[in-house]
């Protein structure tokens, strides 16, 4: 077994021990070290962001001082979910080893299918039963976006 996966894999393992969360664990590599490491926590920590993934890349962000996490590698123990996809973009990682698939994760009772195929919908206005968006005040809240874009001593991540 890939020694990070294993990492990744013994992390979702002590999940079934102290069921802080889901099983899930990943482990982010930048030049053949760890730099950091996460296990799902949304129990334990009543926080439903808290995945896998998103603590290993707030770990790993802590341990570099910087938010990002170009060249590096993540190894979750399953396929990201569509939040943590976005986070691992956000992060600038662009090599992910994953172990299970998310049609796995869907065997054991998460509900990621649900949530991508949500989210086409929602991208295309076909679906407000999940999530109702709408635009309200964007006269008064382009300002500040507009102010953003003039700034000089901006910093884009």
């Amino acid at each position: 077994m890939n020694e990070y996966m294993k990492i990744a894999d013994e992390l979702a393992k002590d999940n079934l021990k102290t069921n802080v969360g889901g099983p899930f664990g990943a482990c982010i590599v930048k030049d053949g070290k760890v730099i950091g490491k996460g296990s799902n926590h949304v129990l334990v920590n009543n926080d439903p962001t808290a995945h896998a993934e998103v603590m290993a890349i707030r770990d790993a962000c802590k341990n570099i001082n910087s938010y990002d996490l170009s060249d590096c590698e993540l190894y979750t123990s399953c396929f990201p979910c569509p939040m943590c996809m976005s986070a691992i973009i956000w992060a600038n990682i662009k090599k992910v080893y994953y172990g299970n698939t998310k049609e796995d994760a869907e065997m054991i009772g998460f509900r990621d299918k649900f949530i991508y195929e949500a989210l086409s919908k929602i991208n295309n206005n076909e679906d407000t039963s999940t999530i109702d968006l709408n635009c309200i005040d964007r006269e008064e809240t382009i300002k500040t976006f507009k102010d953003y874009m003039d700034k000089q001593d901006k910093t884009i991540y």
